[in-house]
Formats: structure tokens, C-alpha cells, sequence
């Protein structure tokens, strides 16, 4: 596994090492002991999936508050989409500040994001498919979500011609 820091304080962007030959390949998708190697504890506590079913799909900005706050490791088993995660941690060198990549079925490639982090998604092809690893179940007491267009934050996300957002995304509050 390949660890390349993101510009957001303990994400990281990963990229599959493995072992190819003529009938494709193998790697590893999570090894604790890397993680360690980095200085990560990862106690993947939940594992859960999201499908979406049509291109221009948004989902976000969400997070879960303490002592619910959550470690996540992104990855998107089917299709593409435009992943991005957005700083909230108060103390942190890159607080209020977002990061995005594309994550598809063909780069393989998983984001990992420290607590205190609100992640999204939009899609970028039909039937997409995103599998996550989290560190804590969730508590649907200490969920909460910021405004994926909020002003303040900037985030750029792809054109879409027909973007679809759920009424509780959408109706998010400004962050403050």
C-alpha cells in the first residue's frame, strides 16, 4: 500500500501495491499493521456501502459528532466518483479547508480521513458503488452534516447536468 498525505491534516490518499501475472492481480485493500507503520490506529469497527444508481448523484457533507467521531477509509468498488472531504477540526493546520480525488473502480484508490472530517461524494457514472470502513458504528444521535455548496467552504464540485440531493442534505445549515 502507498500512503501519499492529502492536503488536509492525516488524510491520506492510498494506492494499491499487489501482484499482477496473466490472471490479474492481487493486493491488499487494508492492513492495520501499515497503518500503524504511518502512525494510524484504525480500529474498523462498521463496514457499509453506498449504491447510487444514477450519474450526478450527490451525498454529503456529513460527519457524526464526539464521542461518536469517526476514522474512514473510502473506497469506490464500481463506477467513479468525485470524492472530497472538508477539515472541521478547529485545531487543525488545515482547519475549513477541503480536499477532493477521484475514486473508481479502475484506480483503485482509497481515501482515508482522521476524525473530525465531513466527507461527500458526487458521482460520476451510473450504478456506482462505495464501500467504507469506519471506526465507529454509526449514532444517528451524533450525526450531523454541513452544506455541501456552503460559501464559506468553496468546495468545486464537477458540472453535473442533472445533480440529485437528498431534502436533508440539501437543507443543511451554513456552517458557524
Amino acid at each position: 500500500m502507498k500512503f501519499t498525505p492529502s492536503k488536509i491534516h492525516g488524510a491520506y490518499i492510498i494506492e494499491l501495491t499487489g501482484f499482477a501475472d496473466e490472471r490479474g492481480f492481487f493486493a491488499r485493500t487494508f492492513c492495520a499493521e501499515e497503518f500503524q507503520k504511518i502512525g494510524i490506529e484504525f480500529p474498523v469497527s462498521q463496514c457499509s456501502t453506498s449504491y447510487n444508481k444514477t450519474k450526478g448523484t450527490l451525498r454529503g457533507m456529513h460527519y457524526q459528532k464526539d464521542p461518536f467521531s469517526e476514522k474512514k477509509l473510502v473506497r469506490c468498488t464500481r463506477g467513479r466518483i468525485y470524492d472530497v472531504i472538508l477539515d472541521l477540526r478547529k485545531n487543525s493546520p488545515s482547519y475549513l479547508q477541503w480536499d477532493a480525488l477521484e475514486l473508481s473502480a479502475d484506480n483503485r484508490k482509497s481515501f482515508f480521513m482522521p476524525e473530525g472530517v465531513a466527507h461527500g461524494f458526487q458521482t460520476l457514472e451510473d450504478d456506482s458503488e462505495i464501500f467504507y470502513q469506519m471506526s465507529a458504528p454509526f449514532n444517528a444521535a451524533h450525526y450531523a452534516g454541513v452544506r455541501w455548496n456552503d460559501p464559506r467552504f468553496g468546495i468545486q464540485w464537477p458540472d453535473a447536468s442533472h445533480r440529485i440531493i437528498s431534502v436533508k442534505d440539501a437543507e443543511f445549515p451554513d456552517f458557524s
